[in-house]
């Protein structure tokens, strides 16, 4: 790991394109790295993911936050379970479980949440947040955060349910103490999201008084400080249509920059989905890229060392390509094959297709593979490396990663994340 830490560093050097960060960067503003990891709440079922594999991968201990994810917003404009049966009602055996003794029938409580008071316990520092919305999950935002009786009904719904832990049909109070704060995941406040959502002009503004409300709340509840953070948009289109970008971080923590579908299996040419700066000879102008993203919230008003850049642990893929070469901005016919979903695929599946060259653009800060008719792109543990060099050189927070389960079974994504921003 050290050696592929000098290469890197060496490399940047060489492209002029990174500048490594001073020793004690970290402290430049105030607190250590933060290394936010999400965990989400299907994945127990088909990708056979429990909150076990996190801790027995090691990754667990490499965080200091995991986002559960999600509660939605539902179109009474309270927080709700997206599946309670995942949440607090299936029980996990032996194998399964965190602690490694399985639920049994009775307990007061089951599910994920039972889980994540597990992994707080063997990880004490470990900051826990649900997060609310998420792409499906964000419909009905707008309609709850539009006037200030609508914005206080959804934060103390939200709170009485995921922070005082009041679920249905349990014990009162059953799951306080889980959640350490709330991550706002709103797809997107004033532009297009997932098709149906809830979209006004004047989300923009109402956003911050969400934002305010919720810090206001949270911060009644007594001593202990739960934390609010915010998932953000890559785009400077929905940055400016929905983000007073200066205001709202007056209430946040952090906020999480969306450094990943840049591109992707929707469009008909493999492109790059992460990379910190757009590649040479890129087709499209302006481009999407890690620092173009992150420069346009600054621009906002956000404070760099309040951004935490997102990294994904999953590919984008195009099949079809039939023009030779190392594949990049070609012609495709559409997505590659994925086990879960065409066009996207898993960091811990992809490191293992046969036949495929591996390419690095080290001066963009990217790379993917190709085996001369599909193309995956690529973010491997070296990559990882690299963007943590970004991060530092650039005073920014701290790293993001969607998800964790995307990640191999040695948690290998992670531990370079967290060498590479200790």
């Amino acid at each position: 790991m050290r050696v592929l830490t000098r290469r890197l560093v060496a490399v940047a050097a060489v492209a002029g394109t990174l500048v490594a960060a001073a020793p004690g960067a970290a402290q430049a503003h105030g607190k250590s790295y933060v290394k936010v990891g999400y965990f989400t709440q299907w994945g127990i079922y088909g990708r056979g993911f429990p909150l076990a594999k996190v801790q027995n991968s090691g990754a667990a201990a490499k965080l200091t936050h995991l986002n559960y994810a999600f509660g939605p917003v539902t179109a009474a404009g309270v927080c709700d379970s997206g599946d309670s049966w995942a949440d607090w009602g299936t029980s996990f055996s032996d194998a399964n479980s965190v602690d490694g003794v399985g639920d049994v029938a009775g307990q007061p409580l089951a599910g994920n949440l039972n889980q994540l008071a597990e992994l707080k316990a063997k990880n004490p520092k470990l900051r826990v947040l649900i997060s609310l919305g998420g792409w499906t999950g964000s419909a009905y935002f707008s309609d709850a955060a539009r006037t200030d009786a609508s914005r206080k009904k959804l934060v103390s719904s939200c709170i009485d349910l995921w922070i005082k832990g009041n679920l249905p049909g349990l014990p009162a109070g059953v799951a306080k103490g889980i959640f350490d704060g709330i991550d706002l995941d709103w797809e997107w406040p004033g532009s297009e999201g997932n098709v149906g959502n809830v979209i006004r002009p004047e989300d923009k503004r109402n956003f911050t008084l969400l934002a305010a409300e919720f810090r206001a709340q949270l911060d009644q509840l007594g001593r202990k400080h739960y934390d609010l953070t915010a998932f953000l948009p890559a785009s400077p289109a929905k940055i400016d249509a929905g983000f007073e970008g200066r205001k709202i971080f007056k209430y946040l923590d952090f906020g999480t920059v969306q450094g990943y579908d840049f591109h992707g299996s929707w469009e008909l040419r493999a492109n790059q989905q992460s990379s910190i700066f757009v590649p040479r000879g890129a087709p499209d102008n302006p481009d999407f890229s890690a620092d173009n993203a992150v420069n346009a919230w600054v621009r906002a008003g956000a404070p760099r060392s309040e951004l935490v850049l997102g990294l994904p642990y999953y590919s984008q893929g195009w099949t079809g390509i039939t023009s030779g070469g190392n594949g990049r901005f070609a012609t495709a016919t559409g997505p590659a094959i994925g086990v879960f979903a065409n066009g996207t695929e898993d960091y811990k599946t992809v490191k293992n297709l046969p036949g495929f060259k591996l390419y690095r653009d080290w001066r963009a800060g990217n790379s993917w593979l190709f085996d001369g008719t599909t193309f995956w792109t690529y973010d491997d543990p070296a990559q990882m490396l690299q963007k943590t060099r970004y991060i530092r050189a650039k005073g920014l927070g701290g790293a993001m990663m969607w998800s964790l389960d995307g990640d191999d079974d040695n948690a290998s994504l992670t531990k370079a994340i967290s060498a590479g921003l200790r």
